[in-house]
């Protein structure tokens, strides 16, 4: 299906949080759905989700809400999960052999077909039963057998230079989880997942209870 340009990411992010609900509410039987009850559910105001659904067409009838099976396919469509993405790896300590060992790519049609890192010792061994080859001969292996996605869990120091590799490689969407700002060219897509600065945004929330409390019994007494 023909899909509209320039919706705004924060749309698009929303999209996924929507699906995975409703599929939810697909396996647990249900037909219908209204936009109350899924705003309730997910934390956003009905108008929001019929703005965001209205983007992409029209999905549902006043006074009788959307029809779980039809939604949860339509947004299959949109968010391109009705055909398999060929994901690469690069970097396997912890952080990688977790993403590696992760059983929830699969059944949403994401295919890790290649893990790659640059310590001797890794390459030949084997992680989520992927053998991992030279870092160095990525980008022949990607020319030969292309990716669609690549998954970048290496130190700072490396991010770089191997999402240059990945992108010299043909790899056009990039997932990083190295702490460190990257460039890459236009028409290349790439998200950063950082969890300590998720975490430092909710300190600040909490710094800001904490002295709300510990200066509330000060008012009080003055």
């Amino acid at each position: 299906m023909p899909l509209p340009a320039d919706i705004p990411e924060v749309v698009i992010d929303r999209l996924p949080i929507y699906y995975r609900w409703l599929a939810r509410m697909d396996a647990e039987g249900r037909s219908t759905v209204s936009s109350q009850e899924l705003g309730d559910a997910l934390g956003v105001t009905p108008a929001q989700i019929r703005k965001d659904l209205a983007y992409f067409g029209r999905f549902g009838k006043q006074g009788s809400g959307y029809s779980v099976v039809r939604l949860v396919e339509e947004l299959r469509l949109i968010l391109g999960l009705n055909r398999r993405w060929r994901m690469v790896l690069v970097g396997v300590g912890r952080l990688g052999r977790a993403i590696a060992s992760y059983q929830g790519f699969g059944p949403d049609g994401f295919d890790l077909v290649g893990v790659f890192d640059a310590s001797e010792e890794e390459i030949g061994g084997e992680v989520g039963g992927i053998t991992v080859r030279d870092v160095r001969e990525m980008e022949s292996s990607l020319g030969a057998e292309p990716a669609d996605i690549g998954i970048v869990a290496v130190p700072a120091e490396a991010a770089q230079e191997v999402i240059d590799a990945l992108v010299r490689a043909g790899v056009r969407s990039i997932l990083n989880y190295a702490p460190i700002t990257v460039q890459v060219p236009r028409g290349v897509r790439i998200r950063r997942i950082d969890p300590l600065l998720s975490l430092q945004s909710m300190t600040y929330h909490l710094s800001l209870e904490t002295d709300e409390r510990e200066s509330a019994p000060l008012q009080a007494s003055a």
